[in-house]
């Protein structure tokens, strides 16, 4: 927005060289300002998707032997654990497949 005022600025009023400042000052400041929202933006944890899955506790819904389905969050996903894991317990997500099929482990209280 300050870009579209320093060039209108320099078309309607101010004189060439100072309106030639004033529209690279603004691009620097807009530039600037897009750099911090970058920034700002990316230090932060993914809220939702399936980024956001890992390290989330589900429930084992079917048995995963080692196929199953897991319940997170409310939603049913398809999962994969190394071992023998039935309906009721509770796992912890390990990683996600390219596939959208959890890779799941026992849940352990303590750890």
């Amino acid at each position: 927005m300050l870009l579209v005022g320093a060039i209108v600025l320099a078309i309607f009023w101010l004189p060439t060289p100072w309106g030639i400042a004033a529209i690279v000052g603004a691009a620097a400041i807009e530039l600037a300002e897009v750099a911090l929202w970058v920034w700002w933006s990316g230090r932060r944890r993914p809220a939702v998707g399936v980024e956001a899955l890992p390290g989330r506790v589900g429930t084992v819904v079917s048995p995963c032997a080692p196929l199953g389905g897991v319940r997170v969050d409310g939603e049913l996903w398809r999962a994969r654990s190394d071992t023998p894991l039935s309906a009721g317990e509770r796992v912890v997500i390990a990683a996600v497949d390219p596939d959208l099929t959890l890779h799941v482990r026992p849940f352990a209280a303590d750890a």
